[in-house]
């Protein structure tokens, strides 16, 4: 049965983590579809594990648009959900609906966008018939802005931001949060503030869910974060990596206080 929003939130009611992997193609969509993954992220990270950049931003929309289509022609299960890459929904709110009416078309059943409560009014397309999912903490389109790829969230105002700007993105009708980057105790904080799923990456244990970058995952990329884990070591095949990732995300053996802030 397919994955849809509704089955999200239940997972969640019900205390079911969620598993996501990114993924850029048709091949390993099927892979990860049998190896049933919940929800498949068509990443912006594509800039860097497949076009070799130092950072997200140089990723045009037309890219993520093409990758989109080629996950969802892969895809019988699972949740799509494709990034808004680095300025297509900046400055109007316009373009941000044309640029997800884009990735829509394509095949994502879902737009994922990074920022806080000052996005609240551009996630309003929610209301035109495109799900949100909002990304907080560590925001790798603004990594010039941030200085880095830092932890995010340290200190006690920076966390009770998080945490305003997870409620105001909630209510402005993101159904969806990823934590990036963040103190486990903080994300813990977000997730039990929200009635919507939260999606974690370096953010520990208690988030409703578990995001990795397909590579990192698979122990490909040569720059891995402390928050990864090689899935491939040990198994004799990707499917079985993804499998073993899928089942120690819902028994809750990964993440650990190792791959956590």
């Amino acid at each position: 049965m397919a994955i849809t929003l509704t089955t999200l939130k239940a997972m969640r009611e019900r205390s079911e983590k969620i598993a996501v992997l990114t993924c850029y193609d048709a091949s390993f969509a099927r892979v990860l579809d049998t190896a049933e993954v919940d929800v498949l992220l068509i990443g912006d990270s594509l800039g860097m594990v497949i076009q070799g950049h130092r950072s997200t931003l140089p990723v045009k929309l037309a890219e993520m648009t093409y990758h989109t289509r080629c996950v969802a022609t892969g895809t019988e299960r699972a949740f799509i959900v494709a990034d808004l890459p680095f300025g297509s929904y900046q400055p109007s709110h316009e373009r941000a609906y044309v640029s997800a009416a884009r990735l829509m078309a394509a095949g994502a059943h879902m737009v994922k966008l990074e920022g806080g409560a000052v996005m609240a009014d551009t996630i309003a397309f929610t209301q035109r018939g495109i799900p949100v999912c909002a990304h907080i903490g560590l925001l790798p389109q603004s990594v010039n802005q941030l200085g880095g790829y830092k932890v995010q969230g340290r200190e006690e105002a920076a966390a009770a931001q998080l945490v305003a700007d997870a409620q105001a993105l909630e209510a402005a009708g993101s159904t969806l949060i990823v934590l990036e980057m963040v103190p486990a105790t903080v994300a813990e904080a977000v997730t039990n503030a929200l009635t919507i799923p939260t999606i974690g990456i370096g953010a520990g244990v208690d988030c409703s869910g578990q995001v990795l970058v397909l590579y990192d995952m698979l122990g490909i990329y040569p720059r891995a974060p402390k928050f990864s884990k090689n899935f491939l070591a040990g198994t004799d095949s990707i499917e079985a990596a993804a499998r073993a990732y899928v089942t120690a995300v819902k028994n809750r053996s990964f993440p650990t206080a190792d791959h956590a802030f």
